[in-house]
């Protein structure tokens, strides 16, 4: 099982589990993690949600081979109706990020209420680089959590970055020694079994719902741009280059 899935003491954790391929996301395991998202909302046993992957890796993001084979097309696909879960979820999901977070791996802490992350991680959001553009709504929260012109760097260049500037982005809560962070996500989890569930749950629709309608709105807008910008020539190029392991050449466009 490449998402494991399992509730302990009042936690439903999300484990990607694909460390041979470091964690890269097929459709497969983003319908998973729909499905398990929507039950975790759905089980009154359920008070929070952990989020997390393999020791050193978080995910690298989409996997390349499974999206050409099976490009996204349409709201209806399981990358959205994972986004969709992620932003709708009115229970707490906490992220630990064990390690590498690359592009949608990045952009889903966006939608997380707690983020910790391993002192070891990198962040990065390399949409550009791949001939694509951001996603998951990147391209209106990132803005607004840390300005223009730092989103530039991450979202326009794809600059990496490390632990400590995602907290000090606003992205993360706390930075931690990578054998630490995953238990420290829990504790922080477990403590929602001693809040009253209705409190937390209205708490956090005050604190989500100002900027649903405009995340869901970015997730659309850049659903559609994403998806042509899937079929262009300059995806086609990045895409043969990252299987062929060298430096995409973007010289020819214009």
């Amino acid at each position: 099982m490449t998402i494991k899935t399992y509730t302990v003491n009042g936690v439903a954790t999300l484990e990607i589990a694909r460390p041979e391929k470091k964690n890269a996301i097929t459709q497969a395991m983003y319908q998973a993690m729909a499905d398990a998202l929507r039950a975790a909302d759905a089980d009154p046993a359920v008070r929070a949600v952990l989020i997390t992957g393999q020791p050193g890796i978080f995910t690298s993001g989409n996997d390349l081979e499974d999206f050409m084979a099976g490009p996204v097309r349409g709201e209806d696909a399981p990358t959205f109706q994972f986004m969709h879960a992620l932003v709708d979820c009115g229970k707490p999901v906490i992220a630990a990020v064990t390690g590498a977070a690359i592009g949608i791996g990045t952009t889903m802490l966006l939608h997380c209420d707690f983020v910790f992350v391993a002192d070891e991680a990198r962040l990065a959001m390399p949409f550009v680089g791949l001939g694509l553009v951001p996603e998951f709504a990147s391209s209106v929260v990132v803005p607004q959590l840390m300005g223009n012109v730092r989103a530039a760097e991450k979202l326009l260049l794809g600059d990496p970055f490390t632990g400590e500037q995602a907290v000090e982005c606003g992205i993360a809560n706390r930075v931690l020694p990578g054998s630490e962070v995953l238990n420290h996500a829990r504790r922080v989890a477990e403590r929602f079994n001693t809040l009253a569930p209705g409190a937390v749950r209205d708490s956090k629709k005050l604190i989500r719902d100002p900027q649903r309608e405009a995340v869901k709105a970015a997730i659309t807008r850049e659903a559609q741009i994403f998806g042509a910008r899937l079929r262009s020539p300059e995806a086609m190029e990045a895409f043969q280059a990252f299987f062929q392991k060298r430096v995409p050449d973007f010289s020819k466009f214009s």
